[in-house]
């Protein structure tokens, strides 16, 4: 599995013009899945997730994790994070998985984000034409791979 983590202000995601989900102070999860990935991958991406510590702390210095900070996470598949750009100029998706594999492993991370989170979480819509728009606090990107952990 493949994150990309923003703290962001805000974010949405609009499906059809129409609003699905929104979150204020918090953090924008974007994940691709791939064929390989497994509860293992599920368990230390959410571990790293909830405990980052990239929201200030009365100093201004980075040192809240998300739940700490109270913030909200929103949560978007995203199976272009598994491009391969190897060959020519038009990506390949070969590694992502497909939706029997995908999707299962997408609600599971989502479930598990959540009740570290122990609050709701936001999510997009796996395979819809999604339009995410937000404000990112920082800027703070963090790209996490669980293939990538040792």
């Amino acid at each position: 599995m493949r994150t990309v983590i923003q703290r962001v202000s805000r974010a949405s995601v609009t499906i059809d013009g129409k609003l699905k989900s929104a979150v204020g102070l918090g953090l924008l999860v974007l994940v691709g899945i791939e064929d390989a990935d497994n509860e293992q991958d599920i368990d230390f991406l959410v571990k790293k997730i909830v405990n980052l510590r990239i929201f200030d702390d009365e100093n201004g210095i980075m040192n809240r994790s998300i739940i700490e900070a109270g913030g909200e996470i929103l949560c978007v598949s995203q199976f272009t994070l598994h491009a391969s750009t190897r060959k020519g100029n038009r990506p390949s998706y070969i590694r992502a998985a497909k939706p029997d594999i995908a999707v299962p492993l997408y609600e599971a991370f989502c479930a598990a984000l959540e009740n570290s989170l122990g609050k709701p979480l936001k999510t997009g819509e796996f395979g819809a034409d999604m339009k995410v728009e937000l404000l990112n606090d920082g800027p703070v990107t963090i790209i996490i791979d669980s293939k990538l952990k040792e």
